[in-house]
């Protein structure tokens, strides 16, 4: 069962959530779209891009981003920006938690 989006001016605990082990969404506007990513250890999301710039905040556990061959490991309290259609792939080292938003940018 999927999570409702979160509403205007409403709040939702990300850290308390008892929806741990599944991804969903928060919230999708025109502008942007923010989801709470679950990436188990030893998961691997393979290479892809996404049109706008992004950020990734890691709430627990820790990751690998691959990006350019290169790997960046992210842990608890760690934020990276990329910018728009840069590829990546995301690996999971231990059970992580985290918040990805993508901007989307107007043609």
């Amino acid at each position: 069962m999927a999570l409702s989006h979160v509403e205007p001016g409403h709040s939702r605990n990300l850290l308390g959530d008892p929806q741990t082990t599944r991804s969903s969404a928060l919230v999708k506007t025109d502008a942007f779209e923010a989801i709470k990513l679950i990436v188990p250890q030893g998961r691997l999301i393979a290479p892809h891009a996404v049109e706008g710039p992004m950020t990734l905040y890691c709430i627990s556990g820790r990751i690998a981003l691959i990006v350019d061959e290169k790997e960046v490991e992210m842990k608890t309290g760690d934020w990276l920006y990329l910018e728009g259609g840069k590829t990546h792939a995301v690996r999971g080292i231990e059970d992580a938690k985290l918040i990805l938003t993508i901007m989307y940018v107007e043609k």
